[in-house]
């Protein structure tokens, strides 16, 4: 286990997780790592550590280089315990070391986590000399946690930003354009759909806040270091937290015995007809965090479900409740789904999608047992006259 040198006596001490494949009930088909960096200077300083079970990766590696009994200070940019979770067990290899982090939310998380350790709390406009290098602290609230910031050094011209900019990727390469960048890119926006979507608006603030700096590498807290692509990765974050969506379509639905999938397949055909991609989705064969990374920027969304008990079928359920918890914006919405008798269902729908903010733009779409032909043909008329 060796470090890796991103600068001269700057150093990746992570740990990649290949096998992880569920973070929060988003699936995380590529795993993930977690970063930590450490700076030699003066001061000589962690930033993060790693999910507690690869501590022995991070101190190898940080062994690899020096003795850890003589880092002075470690900086935690956010208690969440993927991040924080090898604290305890690198003080103990540490004897000297501060712990700093965020006040009052990361003292108080920590100090909630880990019990009382060395804490020196940092706020807005602080700044630590570690000798030849200044570390500046920039608070970056509820993006994802109330404690979250990230960490600038002016003469290195190096974000170490946490949470923001990353993605969950397992990988033996370090930097953004050692990988495939479309497979990058959409593990980004898959962990912006999944994770930060809520929180569009601290977004822009955490963009404005870092809008003055010069930044040439972002050594981001999962996933790869930015340096080739950091204006493409700005940009996206400014289009999804401004909620900029495209001309697009997502249909998600589940069906018993194919009637609602039938409706599906006529609603995709109407959108298809005004020439509007579609996106369409059986939840039977689809994850919901793969849905979700496309509804971020859709600007349609058409949700199906038939009647089971006088309700929605439960994987619809558990996908609006999933969806409206990352509380999407600007979505034009729609509601369909066959029924036998009740047909409760398509109305439930309505609502849940009413409640998340989403504009109607067409009354439920509700068919009796199996459709005909005609039917469904006229489905697609309907949609296509709606457009």
């Amino acid at each position: 286990m060796q470090a890796i040198e991103i600068r001269p006596n700057i150093y990746w001490v992570g740990a990649i997780d290949w096998s992880m494949r569920s973070f929060h009930g988003y699936q995380t088909g590529r795993g993930t790592t977690y970063n930590a960096y450490l700076i030699l200077d003066e001061k000589i300083t962690l930033i993060d550590t790693v999910k507690e079970g690869f501590a022995p990766e991070l101190l190898a590696r940080i062994k690899s280089v020096i003795d850890p009994a003589k880092i002075d200070y470690i900086i935690s940019s956010h208690v969440e315990p993927d991040h924080s979770g090898a604290i305890p067990f690198m003080m103990e290899h540490c004897p000297k070391a501060k712990v700093i982090t965020s006040l009052p939310n990361g003292e108080k998380g920590l100090k909630a986590h880990y019990g009382d350790l060395p804490y020196q709390g940092v706020k807005a406009g602080n700044s630590l000399s570690i000798g030849q290098r200044t570390l500046q602290f920039v608070p970056t609230p509820m993006l994802h946690w109330p404690d979250s910031m990230v960490t600038y050094c002016p003469e290195e011209k190096i974000l170490f930003s946490n949470d923001a900019f990353g993605e969950h990727l397992a990988s033996s390469q370090r930097y953004d354009d050692e990988v495939d960048k479309s497979i990058l890119f959409f593990e980004c926006q898959k962990y912006y759909a999944n994770i930060l979507m809520l929180y569009g608006r601290q977004a822009q603030t955490a963009l404005k806040a870092l809008a003055g700096l010069d930044i040439s590498l972002i050594a981001t807290g999962h996933g790869i270091i930015w340096r080739s692509y950091i204006p493409e990765i700005m940009a996206c974050y400014q289009k999804w937290s401004t909620n900029e969506n495209e001309e697009r379509t997502v249909i998600v639905f589940d069906s018993m015995w194919h009637s609602t999938e039938k409706m599906a397949r006529a609603i995709a055909e109407g959108f298809a007809q005004k020439n509007i991609p579609v996106s369409f989705y059986d939840l039977k064969e689809n994850h919901l965090s793969d849905i979700v990374t496309d509804i971020l920027t859709a600007k349609y969304l058409a949700v199906g479900s038939p009647t089971i008990n006088n309700q929605m079928l439960p994987t619809i359920a558990g996908f609006l409740c999933y969806l409206k918890g990352l509380a999407p914006k600007d979505k034009k919405a729609l509601a369909f789904g066959s029924y036998g008798w009740g047909g409760q269902s398509i109305g439930q729908i309505e609502e849940e999608l009413k409640n998340m903010g989403c504009e109607i733009i067409l009354d439920k779409i509700r068919l009796l047992n199996v459709p005909t032909e005609e039917q469904l043909q006229a489905i697609t008329t309907q949609i296509a006259s709606s457009l």
